[in-house]
């Protein structure tokens, strides 16, 4: 065989490996517009049948036994307040351990089996840490069917995405930087908090905004633990006019969120209350398309304003 050859078989092989590199590339674009599109029909749907029901009164009404009076008013302060509750519980904690785990734990076995056990959670089943909420916290620890209870296990579901977010932000951080601040003679911890959490920040703002994101729209460890279908009042306000000013009454209150009350009106048989539901849960994909687009904005400027 003859360097022409060799040439030629070279020639055919690349040619060959372009057509399935082609048809890969069509298939995943027909795979992405076929999600896109019916992401975008089932949005257009949600916004004709929903649109007309979004009104003042839509958002500061409670629920009614008449479509035309019902309202969204106790599912979306309660999600508010589980949301609070929340982030309150996730984000220190969350973020401590990333930065544990990352900069300080010894690498041994045990390390190892805590780090695979991290990963292999954010991948367990929402069902499962209702379960779990109901045992420990309603149950144990006597929190009962509460916002706290609800905040602390929608906290408990995205806390090892927080986790992992936090150490694959600090990893991105270049060696050189902790090399310099050593030799600079700062301290392992002055490093990591003048210099690698604030260069880290926009990679762990991503995954606590994108972690909150799927926990708003989480029911069925809500459910578990026993949100109320329909509630026509409001927990009492955290801010008080007399000293001290704040009130936590609030956390051990009743609570319905914004998918319940959605599942509670798709239940009903009135075409009107079909129509309710499309708007609640227009509230609700608009709410997550902010939060991930807060989490590419934040992201965008915090990285702008690093400079190695």
């Amino acid at each position: 065989m003859n360097h022409s050859d060799n040439l030629n078989e070279i020639r055919a092989i690349i040619a060959y490996h372009k057509r399935w590199d082609l048809l890969a590339l069509i298939a995943g674009i027909v795979a992405l517009m076929i999600a896109v599109l019916t992401f975008i029909a089932l949005f257009g749907n949600m916004i004709i049948d929903g649109m007309p029901r979004l009104t003042w009164e839509f958002f500061t009404s409670f629920p009614s036994r008449k479509p035309e009076a019902a309202g969204i008013l106790s599912a979306w302060v309660g999600t508010t307040l589980i949301m609070l509750v929340t982030a309150a519980a996730a984000v220190p904690l969350g973020v401590a351990a990333g930065v544990y785990l990352e900069e300080y734990a010894p690498k041994n076995l045990i390390t190892e089996i805590i780090e695979i056990n991290v990963t292999n959670l954010a991948g367990v089943p929402s069902i499962i840490y209702g379960l779990l909420a109901l045992g420990l916290f309603v149950y144990e620890l006597g929190l009962g069917q509460s916002i706290l209870s609800a905040g602390l296990t929608l906290a408990l579901l995205i806390l090892p995405i927080v986790i992992v977010a936090t150490r694959e932000a600090i990893r991105s951080i270049p060696v050189s930087i902790r090399e310099g601040a050593y030799a600079l003679g700062a301290t392992k911890w002055q490093t990591v908090a003048d210099h690698v959490i604030p260069y880290s920040a926009p990679g762990i703002l991503t995954g606590v905004i994108i972690g909150l994101a799927r926990a708003i729209g989480e029911t069925a460890p809500i459910i578990t633990i026993g949100a109320l279908t329909f509630i026509a009042f409001l927990p009492p306000s955290p801010i008080q006019d007399e000293f001290p000013f704040v009130s936590f009454e609030w956390l051990m209150e009743p609570f319905t969120v914004m998918p319940i009350q959605m599942f509670n009106w798709i239940s009903r048989p009135q075409e009107a209350f079909q129509h309710n539901a499309a708007a609640a849960g227009l509230v609700l994909v608009v709410m997550t398309l902010l939060m991930n687009g807060l989490a590419i904005y934040l992201r965008y400027r915090l990285r702008k304003k690093i400079k190695w």
